[in-house]
């Protein structure tokens, strides 16, 4: 089961919040047959958006994130809501390269150095609110770190990581994620980040002792609020018939007849729709 556990911890002056999403990524593995490189980069995008969506207001609020670099594995598109509903995909879901030196995934590789990451929260106002900067390494953590500096003047530290067993399924993922509340003490903060530092390996301590252990055993607390996201995809029949009503009876008509048929994927959960004549005759009764 996934979790998110969040608590305030060093005298109330750091939220901490542990995830365990490793159900999250099989399921995204499963949908996607992604390769282990495309399921760690796809898994610690997903892993800090359930992060990030657990901190809209309204469960009908809504997040996009798209991280758009020049690595293997192509863009990397991720969603959310309040409801901690997760969704992402990626454009080369068999992307693969060489393990790093020490034995890593090359998930910077996948990603690569060079481009944005830009965030998206829509909740309910006339403009949704947008916030990007630049990527730093690509490995994710230090990327999403960045962009809360950078974007959103909030000193973050975290650590995210997907652990793929020989069988291609994964076998730990989640994450550590600290920010600091205002007025917080340099200590508070040193400690922390220290603490985030020695969670590098945080797959494999979801993997061997969990979410609840992190929080007890390395932030020495046992109060927390703890919610349970999921892998969601929100696409339907319906759906996707009002997307094409939008574009007018001419333009559906035009693709019949070069096409045949009209056919619809979506990009999250890998469903095929299929519409012919008789179904665009019906939209404009």
């Amino acid at each position: 089961m996934n979790k998110l556990l969040k608590t305030i911890v060093f005298d109330n002056e750091i939220t901490l919040s542990v995830l365990d999403t490793t159900d999250m990524v099989n399921e995204a593995i499963r949908i996607h047959n992604l390769t282990p490189l495309a399921a760690a980069a796809l898994g610690r995008t997903l892993t800090v958006c359930t992060f990030m969506s657990s901190n809209l207001k309204n469960q009908s609020d809504k997040l996009s994130v798209t991280i758009k670099g020049d690595g293997v594995g192509g863009k990397i598109t991720v969603c959310g809501n309040g409801q901690l509903e997760m969704r992402g995909f990626i454009d080369n879901p068999q992307a693969d390269l060489p393990l790093r030196a020490d034995g890593k995934l090359n998930v910077g590789g996948c990603v690569g150095k060079n481009g944005r990451l830009t965030v998206v929260r829509s909740m309910g106002l006339k403009e949704p609110y947008s916030g990007s900067s630049e990527l730093i390494t690509g490995e994710i953590a230090e990327d999403f770190t960045a962009y809360y500096a950078f974007s959103e003047q909030q000193p973050t530290a975290m650590a995210l990581g997907v652990k793929i067993g020989k069988d291609g399924t994964c076998v730990g993922a989640g994450g550590v994620i600290v920010q600091a509340l205002p007025g917080a003490s340099d200590n508070s903060l040193f400690l922390a980040e220290q603490i985030v530092r020695d969670c590098s390996a945080v797959s494999t301590l979801i993997e061997e002792h969990g979410a609840e252990w992190i929080v007890n055993e390395l932030f020495f607390t046992d109060k927390y609020d703890e919610y349970h996201p999921q892998y969601k995809c929100h696409c339907s029949r319906e759906y996707i018939e009002k997307v094409l009503i939008s574009l007018g009876k001419e333009q559906l008509e035009d693709i019949i007849k070069k096409e045949g048929n009209i056919r619809v994927d979506c990009e999250f959960c890998d469903k095929v729709y299929e519409f012919d004549d008789s179904d665009v005759q019906r939209f404009f009764k």
